[in-house]
C-alpha cells in the first residue's frame, strides 16, 4: 500500500477547519497529521515533524500565511503549500506566490476540487481554483507583457510543455506524455521562465493564458 499524503491545516477559524477535515477524511489516501490556528504554532510543529502539504490560510493572527510560508519553506524546502483564500484576498496572492505557494484554493472548495489540488501539487504541479482564473490571467500579468510575446520565439517542444502545464499536468505527467525525462521538462520550463520573464510556474501559466500562447477549453 502506498504511503499516505501527510496534510497539515493552518487556519484560525475552527468551523472551517472542522469542515475541511471532514472533506479530507473522505480522501482515503490522505493522513491529517495536525492543525494549527496560526502560523507560529505550525512553524513550531514543523521543526520536529514531517508533512507533505500544508493547507495555509492567508490572514491569521501572530504570523500570517505569507510569512509562515516563507519560513516553512526555508525549514523544509520540499514542503508544498496550498493557500486557502477568499474573495477579497487578491492583494495577498502575489505575495503568496513569491513566498513559494504551489496552489490556491477558494474556501468554498468541494471534495473533487480538493482531491485534484492535492494530487496535482503532490506530484509536482501547480493548482488554482477556477474562481481565481481572472486574477491569474489579469492581475499577475499586469506588467508590460502584451508586447513580449511578439519576440518570444518558442520552440515546438516549449509550446507543447506550456500547453500541458496549463492543462494542470505535473512534470512527470508532462514527461510521460511527451516521452522525455523530467529533467528535460525542467530544462524547458527554465527556458520558458526566462523568455517570458516570469518567476514561477503559476505566473508562467497566467502569462501564457493571457497572451493566448495556449488553448484553454
Amino acid at each position: 500500500m502506498a504511503e499516505k499524503i501527510k496534510i497539515f491545516i493552518v487556519d484560525d477559524h475552527e468551523i472551517f477547519r472542522n469542515g475541511l477535515k471532514m472533506v479530507l477524511e473522505k480522501l482515503k489516501y490522505v493522513d491529517i497529521v495536525g492543525e494549527a490556528t496560526n502560523g507560529k504554532a505550525f512553524i513550531d510543529w514543523l521543526e520536529k515533524n514531517k508533512v507533505d502539504i500544508a493547507l495555509m490560510d492567508i490572514e491569521m493572527p501572530e504570523l500570517n500565511g505569507v510569512e509562515t510560508t516563507k519560513i516553512a519553506i526555508k525549514i523544509k524546502p520540499k514542503l508544498n503549500i496550498i493557500a486557502l483564500t477568499m474573495f477579497g484576498d487578491d492583494e495577498y496572492i502575489q505575495s503568496m506566490l513569491d513566498a513559494g505557494a504551489k496552489g490556491f484554493l477558494m474556501k468554498n472548495i468541494n471534495k473533487e476540487t480538493l482531491d485534484k489540488a492535492i494530487k496535482t501539487v503532490h506530484s509536482g504541479g501547480n493548482y488554482y481554483s477556477e474562481e481565481l482564473f481572472d486574477f491569474f490571467t489579469k492581475q499577475l500579468t499586469s506588467k508590460k507583457e502584451e508586447k513580449n510575446n511578439l519576440n518570444l520565439d518558442l520552440t515546438r517542444r516549449e509550446k507543447e510543455i506550456l500547453q500541458l502545464l496549463c492543462e494542470g499536468l505535473s512534470n512527470k505527467e508532462i514527461a510521460d506524455a511527451l516521452f522525455i525525462s523530467e529533467r528535460t521538462v525542467l530544462g524547458h520550463k527554465t527556458n520558458l521562465l526566462t523568455k517570458t520573464n516570469t518567476k514561477n510556474s503559476l505566473s508562467l501559466m497566467a502569462y501564457a493564458i493571457k497572451n493566448k500562447l495556449v488553448v484553454i477549453t
